[in-house]
C-alpha cells in the first residue's frame, strides 16, 4: 500500500467510525449532534489520524486502538476549525467547500458543536475500547490535553491573534506561533503510535522531531497556498492572513525562500525516520505530500 492508498483508507475508516460513534438517533440534543456531524463527517484529508495510524504501525501497535485515537484527534481538529471560523476569530463563511458551521446553523450552535467535539475526543480516549491498559489511555489523554490546550494549539491561536496587532514579525515569533497552533496536534499524532505500543522515550523523541518538521512544512505550504491558490481549489477564502496582518512564512522568506525552507524541513523529517527502514516509507511519502499538495 502506498501513501495515497493509506491516506484514503484512513479517511474512509475514520468517517465510518465517527458515524458510528456520533449517532443522530436518540440523541439528547439532536441539533447539536447534527452540527457536530456536519463538521466532523466526510470532511478533509484526515491527515492527522493517518499519522496516528502510520506511527502506530511502525511500532506494532494495535490498529483498532490507533484508529480510535485518530478519530479522537480528528474531533479536536474539527472543533478547532469550527471555532477558528467564528466571527470573533477569522470570520470565515466557507470551509472545505461548504458553509462553515456557524453559517449552516448559527453561532451559538457552532460554539456548542466545537465544545461537544472537544470533550467527546477525551471520552473516546478514556474508553477501554481504545486500549486495554488504563495507563496507556491516561498517557494519550494527557498528551492530547497538552497539545490542544494553552501549551499547544489554543496557545498558538492566541499568539496568532496577538500577532495581528503588530506591524512586523521576526522568525522566532512566527515559529513560536506555528509550533503551537499547527505543530502541536501533529506532535500528538506522531507520538500516539509509540505511546500505544509502549515504545521507549527515544522512539517518542524521534517521532516528535518528525512531527515538528512536517508541522512547520505544512504551515509553510498553507501560507504559499493562501497566496497562490484560488478559493475554489482550497474550498475556503484565500488571502485573508495577509489582509489580517498575520505572521506568515512568506513574510519571512518570500515565496521561493519558503519553498526551499519547506524542502529542508521535509528532508530533516525523513532523516529522523532512518532507524525504521522500509517500515517508515509511507511516512516519508507523507512528508513530501505535505509540501506538494494543492489544498
Amino acid at each position: 500500500m502506498d501513501f495515497k492508498q493509506a491516506l484514503e483508507r484512513t479517511a474512509q475508516d475514520v468517517d465510518a467510525l465517527l458515524d458510528e460513534l456520533l449517532p443522530l438517533q436518540a440523541a439528547a440534543a439532536p441539533r447539536l449532534v447534527q452540527a457536530m456531524r456536519y463538521s466532523a463527517l466526510g470532511q478533509g484529508k484526515r491527515l492527522r489520524p493517518f499519522l496516528v495510524r502510520e506511527s502506530a504501525r511502525i511500532f506494532g501497535a494495535d490498529d483498532t486502538s490507533a484508529l480510535r485515537t485518530g478519530a479522537a484527534l480528528e474531533c479536536v481538529h474539527c472543533y478547532s476549525l469550527i471555532h477558528d471560523d467564528l466571527p470573533a476569530m477569522d470570520d470565515d463563511a466557507l470551509r472545505r467547500g461548504k458553509p462553515t458551521c456557524h453559517v449552516a446553523f448559527d453561532e451559538a450552535t457552532a460554539i456548542l458543536a466545537g465544545d461537544g467535539l472537544l470533550t467527546f475526543a477525551f471520552f473516546i480516549l478514556a474508553d477501554a475500547a481504545t486500549h486495554a491498559d488504563a495507563a496507556v489511555r491516561t498517557q494519550l489523554i494527557s498528551a492530547l490535553a497538552r497539545d490542544s490546550g494553552h501549551e499547544g494549539m489554543a496557545g498558538g491561536q492566541m499568539l496568532d491573534l496577538e500577532a495581528e496587532e503588530r506591524a512586523s514579525h521576526d522568525e522566532a515569533e512566527v515559529l513560536a506561533v506555528q509550533n503551537l497552533k499547527t505543530g502541536a496536534l501533529f506532535r500528538f499524532a506522531c507520538e500516539a503510535g509509540p505511546i500505544l505500543a509502549g515504545a521507549d522515550d527515544e522512539a517518542r523523541a524521534r517521532m516528535s522531531a518528525y512531527a515538528r518538521n512536517i508541522g512547520l512544512a505544512f504551515q509553510i505550504a498553507d501560507d504559499i497556498l493562501d497566496v497562490e491558490a484560488s478559493a475554489e481549489e482550497l474550498g475556503k477564502a484565500t488571502g485573508k492572513d495577509a489582509a489580517a496582518g498575520k505572521a506568515t512564512f512568506i513574510d519571512l522568506y518570500g515565496i521561493e525562500g519558503a519553498r526551499a525552507r519547506a524542502s529542508d524541513l521535509v528532508a530533516a523529517a525523513q532523516e529522523s525516520l532512518s532507524p525504521y527502514g522500509e517500515k517508515a516509507d509511507i511516512l516519508r511519502q507523507a512528508a513530501r505530500f505535505i509540501i506538494e499538495r494543492r489544498k
